[in-house]
């Protein structure tokens, strides 16, 4: 090979080098944006909650949402917590404690499974009051738990699931008035 195929060859790969870093800053100039007095930016849904929960209004109390509430729609919506509990009589441990009388039974009973420090200092039993308050935000009722869930915002929907979840027992707590 002769020089002038190797000047060849050197000059387009300094070539397209320059007009790679020539189109960089074209770029950069085109679509730069003013520098930001706060680093970072707020997230939306973290605005839409927020209106949410003021659109919402007052909440109604838990006697007369369990009054209103329907069993086969709190199973429906129960259906995603089977991925990490069981709902039968005896069920087994899963990624989290099985629910079958849960209602009225002590926080941190169930034998084999690793309850958060937190879930087992906040002692008690789990009345209704205490579960609907624990699926609206878990982290928020306990900080430190190990249950992943975000929580269930909408009342109806948690006193349709609490209605089912009171119906897993041989005897079903009766509901407050």
């Amino acid at each position: 090979m002769d020089s002038n195929e190797t000047n060849k060859i050197a000059g387009a790969i300094l070539g397209t080098c320059l007009f790679a870093f020539g189109l960089n800053i074209v770029a950069k100039g085109l679509f730069s944006h003013p520098v930001l007095a706060k680093p970072g930016y707020d997230l939306p849904a973290a605005a839409e909650a927020v209106t949410e929960a003021k659109a919402e209004g007052p909440v109604e109390p838990l006697p007369v949402l369990l009054a209103k509430a329907d069993i086969k729609k709190g199973e429906t919506n129960a259906k995603a917590c089977q991925a990490c509990h069981s709902f039968e009589k005896g069920g087994a441990v899963k990624v989290g404690p099985p629910l079958y009388g849960i209602v009225n039974r002590s926080v941190g009973s169930i034998a084999g499974f690793s309850y958060s420090e937190a879930l087992k200092a906040k002692g008690g039993n789990w009345t209704l009051e205490a579960i609907n308050s624990f699926i609206t935000s878990p982290k928020a009722y306990i900080n430190g738990t190990k249950m992943s869930y975000a929580g269930l915002p909408d009342a109806a929907k948690r006193a349709d699931v609490l209605d089912y979840l009171n119906s897993l027992a041989e005897s079903p707590a009766p509901l407050p008035k």
